[in-house]
């Protein structure tokens, strides 16, 4: 039997990039996909290339949550996947000093506000079978300074705690429902576009990108999915509020050089 083979699975934003390969990865291992983005159309194309059902979804508008409550009320899994890093038009100052008030309310409005209320709408969706898994991307940026994201770090941190109190809650109302954290570092997706430019110094600027991660290259989305199916699997039924890093081995302490 596959993995997932029983489970029904929402992913948001999974028009591309890191949810996209998660979609792809739970239809993979069996399990029935809704798969939701901001982005209609690219929801829809992937949509049909897995033969899964797909919704329009702003994972920052309360109206958004409710209409796809009543049209998918009880779920077994949920991945908060979209995300913005602020960057996306091209760059703008996101420094302590410089970033306006607006531009940091609107990635919080994203990124925070939207895994506030996927997990809430999850909570209820598990209720009935008081069992399920949440799973909240945030980032390697969540867990230490950047002094050019500040708002994007800031809410990514605010997501890593965020689902450790999702995952205390269900516990106290005696609900199976288990919230995780997964924090990705530099992994190719087109997020990274607006940075990298698409000029012929693209691949020197990714080689300096991960110039100090041990492993020395971009991580895959496919990688991300991959801590996705086991943590939305019941092999993962003891995981709750606990945090898997991908990040190439940044974080574990200095950057290694490797043995010539």
């Amino acid at each position: 039997m596959k993995r997932l083979g029983d489970k029904l699975c929402v992913v948001t934003g999974a028009g591309r990039g890191i949810g996209a390969a998660i979609a792809r990865a739970f239809a993979a291992e069996g399990a029935r996909v809704v798969v939701t983005d901001k982005n209609g159309p690219s929801a829809q194309a992937l949509a049909a290339e897995l033969g899964q059902p797909w919704a329009l979804l702003d994972v920052a508008g309360e109206a958004d949550w409710a209409r796809f409550a009543a049209a998918w009320p009880a779920i077994d899994v949920l991945v908060n996947n979209a995300g913005v890093t602020g960057f996306e038009d091209g760059v703008a100052a996101h420094d302590p000093e410089h970033a306006t008030l607006e531009d940091w309310r609107a990635v919080h409005h994203v990124n925070l506000d939207g895994t506030f209320l996927g997990c809430r709408y999850a909570i209820g969706a598990m209720r009935a079978t008081g069992a399920g898994s949440i799973i909240n991307i945030s980032s390697r940026s969540g867990m230490i300074g950047i002094p050019a994201a500040a708002a994007y770090a800031s809410s990514k941190a605010a997501i890593r705690n965020h689902s450790k109190t999702v995952a205390l809650y269900c516990a106290q109302e005696k609900l199976a429902i288990r919230c995780n954290s997964i924090h990705p570092a530099a992994i190719r997706t087109p997020m990274w576009d607006p940075m990298l430019g698409d000029g012929p110094d693209r691949s020197a600027r990714e080689a300096a990108l991960v110039a100090d991660t041990p492993l020395r290259r971009f991580g895959e989305p496919e990688e991300v999915a991959a801590l996705a199916v086991l943590l939305a699997s019941d092999e993962a039924r003891y995981m709750t509020g606990t945090e898997l890093t991908i990040d190439g081995g940044i974080l574990a302490g200095s950057a290694a050089s490797p043995v010539r």
